[in-house]
């Protein structure tokens, strides 16, 4: 019996049920990061974009983005035109070198993404906070006194 299998964004590859080809199997081990210093970027999870949880109560709007490993001064937050974005630019350099044994490696790394959102017209833009911690970014956004969240209307089908 064969499948069709597709491997790290690669041209998909037909395979035996029960002997996976060479092929394959370099993949699975190129795949791999060999090199790798504990240095996570959302790129290698498949996605340049940090995940991010959205929720509303009757007083506030809440954002929590999953950005580990960075800093609260690698993060942007800015409000524009009923916008607000949420923004990092991160760039390491790491060296390493052993002379005794006659080694040397440099290695960089550069991360960036830009998460934007539409605010609804209720949000107070001169009420918001933010924090860093536990590799989550949590901003708070007041909503305007006096000001009702639109309630969902279902429409019926005839």
């Amino acid at each position: 019996m064969e499948t069709l299998v597709k491997r790290n964004g690669f041209v998909p590859l037909v395979t035996s049920a029960f002997m996976p080809t060479v092929n394959s199997f370099f993949d699975d081990f190129a795949g791999r990061d060999l090199m790798d210093w504990t240095d996570r970027s959302f790129s290698t999870m498949g996605s340049n974009l940090p995940s991010v949880n959205l929720k509303e109560t009757d007083k506030k709007i809440n954002i929590e983005l999953a950005a580990p490993g960075l800093k609260k001064e690698d993060f942007k937050v800015e409000i524009e035109n009923n916008m607000i974005s949420i923004s990092s630019e991160k760039e390491e350099e790491k060296e390493e070198t052993r002379k005794k044994d006659n080694y040397y490696r440099k290695e960089f790394n550069y991360q960036a993404f830009r998460r934007s959102f539409s605010l609804p017209d209720y949000a107070d833009e001169n009420n918001i906070n933010a924090n860093y911690k536990d590799g989550i970014l949590h901003v708070e956004i007041a909503k305007k006194e006096g000001a009702k969240k639109k309630i969902a209307k279902t429409i019926a089908i005839k």
